[in-house]
């Protein structure tokens, strides 16, 4: 088993913490975010850190304290630093613009995509001569983050062949070898 829900979660400057009946709030200068823990884990402030605790060592609570652990720290630092996922195009003609929160991409279908992200998420689009379109999406929430990343990336996932499609910058595809003659 893990052992994450061990460690503490150090609160940095500018970051504060309410615990109202089950309920985390996390508020930092970039934004607020609030996760409701089941009532097995226990959170406790002390000095500066958050620090949860379980009732037993059954199954269920140690991965429940691993995971609220987990999501604990990802709101901490999300309000402090941000968040930020990286999307290359990879194919001719694939173009991406934005225009304030709504993404327009042509992905060689007949018709653009025209998708109009969350309010809490900035977009931001580069296009370089010679360089494959990136978009660049922020935000202090996660979790919202990697969804409207991976919204965007399943209008076109990268096939195996070319490596044609949308995928994350970094990320390394596995190749399959065309017809041999």
């Amino acid at each position: 088993m893990s052992r994450i829900g061990k460690n503490p979660i150090t609160i940095p400057a500018g970051v504060t913490l309410e615990i109202n009946d089950n309920v985390v709030t996390v508020k930092g200068q970039l934004g607020a975010l609030t996760q409701e823990i089941k009532d097995d884990i226990t959170v406790k402030v002390e000095e500066g850190s958050i620090i949860l605790e379980r009732p037993s060592d059954s199954i269920i609570h140690k991965t429940n304290h691993g995971l609220y652990r987990a999501l604990l720290n990802n709101m901490v630092e999300g309000v402090s630093k941000g968040w930020t996922k990286k999307l290359e195009l990879v194919g001719v003609g694939y173009r991406a613009s934005n225009e304030g929160q709504v993404l327009d991409l042509a992905l060689g279908f007949s018709h653009n995509i025209i998708l109009e992200v969350a309010p809490e998420v900035k977009v931001e689009t580069i296009s370089e001569k010679g360089k494959n379109p990136i978009v660049v999406l922020t935000s202090f929430d996660k979790q919202l983050v990697g969804a409207v990343a991976a919204k965007i990336r399943s209008f076109r996932v990268p096939e195996p062949y070319k490596g044609k499609g949308v995928k994350f910058v970094g990320e390394i595809l596995r190749r399959k070898a065309g017809k041999s003659a």
